[in-house]
């Protein structure tokens, strides 16, 4: 699987250290004992110390003599949410993920200004996918964080997202600016923008990808249906990052490939001053193991 090259890789960089905010939750345990158990990282686990205890015990009793993980009490998930980001802050950890928080609590922890992890740059989240009969990932952004980005934050949701490709292996990332129509159309501001940016990227405005558009999510990912629209584009039917013009469309089409398709991913929050593991409280064990790796790849160190 290909997801699972992030798990071969994010083990080959080291041993990094894990803040989970609010840890008392099943899932997280299990991912954590998952990521113990293929010695990819050593955490802390901020949240209410008893009922982690309890989690331990119910999947692995004896993790708890483990010295590669560290139990922080904090009484409620905004103290949580700020001991983590703290930690991370002060460098006593190297990635920061959510736990059972909801994301307006963690995110505010983040965004403060005495000991955040701001950093100037607009945080954005990027999701890899591994799709059935796809031989590549796919990776899009943003569906969870911007909600009507301008053409600025384009640009920059755009960098965080290529320096992630560039993470998992992809040296010049083709990214993709869907929109609903593949023409520019003065009336629709996702066409125009596209444009803009394939443009900034030919005068070297954006760097270190190709980036083409406005393109439909068809002739984005399939060459067929590019060739029948007439297309001609070194991103056309190969794009690796498919940047959305709205959160409503990144997702939809976020939860469309894991329901529909039975899509596997893995996702981290861009733009900080570490990576940020911002998974759904729905989400799978799975998934979150496989946003954890992909944030230990992004770790740069």
């Amino acid at each position: 699987m290909l997801l699972d090259s992030l798990l071969e890789k994010a083990n080959s960089k080291g041993l990094y250290t894990v803040a989970v905010a609010a840890a008392e939750t099943a899932e997280v345990i299990e991912a954590v004992i998952d990521a113990l158990n293929r010695d990819l990282a050593e955490f802390i686990l901020f949240g209410d110390r008893e009922k982690i205890i309890s989690l331990i015990k119910l999947q692995k009793q004896e993790l708890l003599n483990n010295n590669k993980l560290k139990i922080v009490h904090a009484d409620s998930v905004t103290s949580a949410a700020e001991t983590a980001v703290q930690a991370v802050s002060n460098r006593q950890a190297d990635v920061l993920m959510k736990g059972n928080i909801p994301t307006n609590i963690l995110l505010k922890a983040v965004l403060n200004k005495d000991y955040g992890l701001r950093t100037g740059n607009v945080l954005s989240h990027t999701a890899c996918f591994e799709i059935p009969e796809f031989d590549r990932f796919i990776l899009i952004t943003d569906a969870a964080m911007n909600i009507a980005p301008n053409l600025e934050q384009k640009v920059s949701i755009i960098n965080n997202a290529v320096t992630l490709a560039k993470s998992v292996g992809i040296a010049i990332p083709k990214v993709a600016v869907i929109a609903a129509v593949e023409a520019v159309n003065p009336n629709m501001q996702a066409t125009l923008d596209a444009a803009a940016l394939a443009m900034m990227n030919k005068r070297g405005q954006i760097v270190d990808c190709i980036v083409d558009g406005p393109l439909g999510l068809d002739n984005a990912i399939s060459e067929l249906a590019a060739k029948h629209k007439g297309i001609v584009s070194d991103v056309a039917g190969n794009a690796d990052i498919l940047l959305v013009p709205s959160i409503e469309v990144g997702n939809v089409l976020y939860k469309s490939l894991i329901y529909f398709a039975k899509a596997s991913v893995g996702a981290v929050l861009a733009g900080a001053s570490a990576p940020i593991v911002l998974t759904s409280r729905s989400d799978t064990a799975e998934s979150k193991l496989y946003s954890l790796a992909l944030a230990l790849c992004c770790v740069n160190k």
